[in-house]
C-alpha cells in the first residue's frame, strides 16, 4: 500500500506543476509528445526532427493517427512550430510560451 501512497502523492505534485505552467489543458498525449521534443533539445531553438520524437520512449507506442493529431494541435496551439530553414516534419519547441 506504501507504493500506491507514493504513487498518488506524485501524481498529485505533477498535476499541479502542470497547471503552475500552464500544461493542464493538453491532452496526456499532447503532454507526453511536448516532453519528448523537449527532452530531445539541449538548447532552446534546438531543432528536432518528427521521427526522433516519434521513437521516443513516451510516444513509440502511441498509434500514428494519435501522434499526427496531437503533433498538429500542439502547432496550432503555438507550443511547437515548425523549423524555419530545416525540412519538412522538424520543429522547435516554444518553452518560451510555457508559464514559468
Amino acid at each position: 500500500m506504501n507504493n500506491l501512497n507514493s504513487i498518488f502523492q506524485l501524481r498529485s505534485v505533477l498535476l499541479q506543476m502542470e497547471r503552475d505552467i500552464g500544461l493542464d489543458e493538453l491532452s496526456a498525449i499532447e503532454k507526453d509528445i511536448l516532453l519528448a521534443a523537449h527532452s530531445l533539445t539541449a538548447n532552446k531553438n534546438d531543432v528536432v526532427a518528427s521521427q526522433q520524437i516519434r521513437c521516443h520512449a513516451l510516444v513509440e507506442a502511441m498509434a500514428p493517427a494519435s501522434f499526427h493529431r496531437a503533433l498538429r494541435s500542439l502547432l496550432e496551439q503555438g507550443f511547437l512550430e515548425r523549423a524555419g530553414d530545416s525540412k519538412a516534419k522538424s520543429y522547435v519547441v516554444r518553452s518560451d510560451l510555457i508559464n514559468r
